[in-house]
């Protein structure tokens, strides 16, 4: 026998009126009890764990505590498919829980799904409408219980509570199942929520690697250009005012205003042809390409920090090849951020540079003994036009999955750190190396 239950509040009889209870005021109250009991174990759990399953099984537990049952699941319904199949069971077998999956209003699961309304079954081997009676045999299912999981108004998913011996669930066993149900039926919208989240910031993610790919593939070719073209020319014209400087001496021509400018047109070019060499290393360093991570770090702040009179120590491991392009280049344009930073605010003395894999972790820092700063002030510099550069440091680090922190105190320096998480596989390359 089918009996629905279409009401979300347990109704006593004083309730509907009547002089007498079936119930006695002790048994009132021990329901109510166990119910808040019921109700407080699974408000905890929702709000201590933070894996799904845990919580679900936290709650069919205490369903079946409370209810003396003896097999029972939960199931989800699965948004693409539109089938409800179970995500977690006790004491069914395993080919009952992998088997039994419905759309909705098929079986009594799929009907509770369905309409939102729980259904009480005497015995569900009984059933005609029942899903899969040859899994219901198998198991040996008598009475059975299903309450949907509803949050806004949306049913997520069931659970199903059922005996293997014949006995009758009461209301008051449906109206506990139910104050259950809809505490999980937050957690489910909850963890749907999170994956949500989870999916799109991986699509943004992924995303943000063909950009950041893109944009280096871009830069390669400008600096290729650069190079091949605009540098080239460069060079000769430097060279042909050079000839020009020595034909004049060597034809002993005096008129001084005229050699002047022809000295000042090669300095000129010779210094045009260094500012352009410049951009063609800070667009795409050559040494990324052919020598790797460790020697770009190495030759771009030998180049940029011990010409401006700064000690530089180095101390990296040669570990670059465990890395994918775009991390290499993320790593080295964090680099390149931070060193800029030093030069135009830092008035440091000594700079380091390390680069260490530490658990399964590649860590890269640099640290110089500057003036430092108030972190505290970023916010403040962005809305003057200052500290961009490192909210751009950070943002690409979380591209590429690192973690980026700075650290910084007046008097007291700066320190750039990121945490870049190595794949298995790179880790396996490591202790076998």
């Amino acid at each position: 026998m089918v009996r629905e239950n279409e009401k979300n509040t347990f109704e006593t009889a004083a309730d509907k009126g009547q002089k007498t209870s079936p119930y006695s005021r002790n048994e009132q109250e021990e329901e109510h009890d166990n119910l808040l009991i019921a109700i407080s174990r699974v408000s905890a759990a929702i709000s201590g764990l933070g894996k799904l399953d845990a919580i679900l099984k936290i709650g069919l537990d205490t369903a079946f505590q409370f209810m003396d049952g003896d097999v029972g699941g939960i199931m989800l319904l699965d948004e693409e498919s539109g089938l409800l199949y179970y995500r977690v069971s006790r004491g069914l077998s395993d080919r009952y829980s992998e088997e039994m999956y419905m759309k909705l209003g098929q079986g009594i699961a799929g009907k509770v799904a369905q309409s939102g309304k729980a259904i009480l079954v005497d015995d569900i081997s009984l059933e005609p409408d029942a899903a899969r009676p040859d899994l219901i045999n198998l198991e040996g299912l008598k009475a059975f219980i299903s309450v949907p999981l509803k949050a806004r108004e949306k049913v997520l998913g069931v659970m199903n509570i059922a005996s293997q011996k014949p006995r009758k669930f009461s209301q008051s066993d449906i109206y506990l199942c139910r104050s259950i149900g809809d505490q999980m039926a937050t957690a489910v919208e909850q963890n749907m929520l999170h994956e949500r989240l989870r999916r799109g910031r991986e699509r943004y993610r992924q995303l943000a690697r063909r950009i950041i790919v893109a944009q280096e593939k871009e830069r390669k070719k400008i600096a290729r250009d650069l190079h091949d073209e605009t540098s080239q020319i460069l060079a000769g014209l430097a060279l042909n005012l050079q000839a020009l400087i020595e034909m004049a001496d060597h034809k002993d021509i005096r008129d001084q205003q005229f050699l002047e400018i022809l000295k000042k047109s090669h300095a000129s070019t010779v210094q045009i042809h260094s500012e352009v060499s410049r951009i063609i290393a800070d667009l795409r360093p050559t040494q990324l390409d052919t020598l790797g991570l460790v020697a770009a770090i190495r030759q771009y702040v030998n180049s940029m920090v011990v010409s401006r009179g700064m000690k530089v120590n180095f101390d990296m491991e040669a570990i670059e090849k465990y890395l994918l392009p775009e991390e290499e280049l993320s790593l080295f344009r964090l680099v390149q951020g931070a060193v800029g930073n030093i030069i135009q605010h830092s008035e440091a003395e000594n700079v380091s540079i390390i680069l260490k894999q530490q658990d399964n972790n590649l860590v890269l820092s640099i640290i110089d003994d500057g003036k430092g700063f108030e972190i505290d002030r970023l916010a403040e510099m962005r809305e003057v036009g200052r500290g961009y550069g490192l909210l751009n440091l950070k943002e690409r680090m979380i591209l590429i999955g690192a973690s980026c922190s700075v650290q910084s105190q007046p008097g007291e320096g700066t320190t750039v750190r990121a945490v870049l998480p190595l794949s298995g596989k790179a880790a396996l390359e490591k202790d076998q190396a």
